[in-house]
């Protein structure tokens, strides 16, 4: 009788495994192309032949048959397992070319580029992928039924991270037309009526020739006046800084050299500040603005 390949089933290496292929099915599994209890740690070719998604094994990389190896000689790319994975779900039209970007920047680059190693080791830097490593037994010749458990264990890791990743992202996306709104007034500063996620969405709609120079958006109970980076790339710059006598006070220090009687905290690094109302939030920018706004 012939063998018949097992729908909604993904086959990968047994043994030791890596944040690539663990990631790969923990990507097929977010996007409900497989089953949880129908992956297959396996080398044998007999069995890979049944699964309908084959991983970080078998030697071949043909998106139109579900393989996804890289290690073959024949293969030139920079993608490992979990890029080929990612990829494929934007071919087929699983996710948009925005999300796939999104999950790139934010995991995917840094799991291929560590997965083929181009990935300088840095002393106290620790990468997803050697988090994923860590789940490995320690001890190197630990039975395969206490591997394949690690793997599970390091499987639902990174499928929980994912999910954190996309609820984050469509949050986000969800705050798009408020900021759009805001940039649309062509203000030295944006105003948020609640607290979000604004600067990706910010310089995705070209930031970076907008003349905001600060946001000023709930904290809390309380408001905060936020300078803005000259760049996505210059995060931990702002295009004005906070004025330098204000820096470090707390409470009633920085309420005297202020005269803002609502004064909370101004950061030592002079980007970010806490006032008590909204009211004292535009005091502040008037006077580091030198004119009212």
């Amino acid at each position: 009788m012939e063998s018949r390949v097992v729908s909604r089933s993904v086959g990968t290496h047994s043994g030791s495994f890596h944040a690539d292929e663990v990631t790969a099915c923990a990507l097929l599994l977010l996007f409900d192309l497989i089953d949880k209890e129908k992956i297959v740690r396996t080398r044998d070719p007999e069995k890979l032949s049944l699964c309908e998604y084959v991983c970080d094994v078998g030697g071949i990389y043909s998106p139109q048959e579900k393989r996804f190896d890289h290690h073959q000689i024949t293969y030139h790319g920079e993608l490992s397992s979990a890029g080929m994975i990612l990829l494929y779900l934007k071919v087929n039209g699983v996710i948009d070319e925005a999300l796939y970007n999104f999950f790139n920047v934010s995991l995917i680059l840094g799991i291929d580029a560590h997965d083929n190693g181009k990935v300088p080791n840095l002393v106290g830097h620790c990468t997803f992928s050697s988090v994923i490593s860590n789940f490995v037994p320690a001890v190197h010749d630990s039975d395969d039924s206490v591997v394949n458990k690690a793997f599970i264990e390091a499987l639902d890791f990174t499928l929980g991270h994912l999910r954190r990743l996309l609820e984050r992202y469509q949050y986000t996306q969800g705050c798009r037309k408020e900021v759009m709104e805001a940039m649309s007034e062509q203000k030295p500063y944006l105003l948020f009526s609640r607290a979000m996620p604004w600067m990706d969405i910010f310089f995705d709609l070209g930031g970076e020739r907008h003349p905001a120079q600060f946001v000023i958006m709930p904290s809390g109970e309380h408001w905060k006046l936020r300078g803005i980076p000259p760049s996505s790339q210059d995060r931990m710059k702002v295009r004005i800084p906070l004025p330098e006598e204000w820096a470090g006070l707390l409470e009633e220090d920085l309420k005297k050299i202020s005269e803002i009687p609502g004064a909370i905290f101004c950061h030592k690094g002079r980007f970010i500040s806490v006032w008590k109302t909204k009211e004292d939030a535009f005091l502040a920018l008037e006077k580091i603005m030198g004119s009212k706004v």
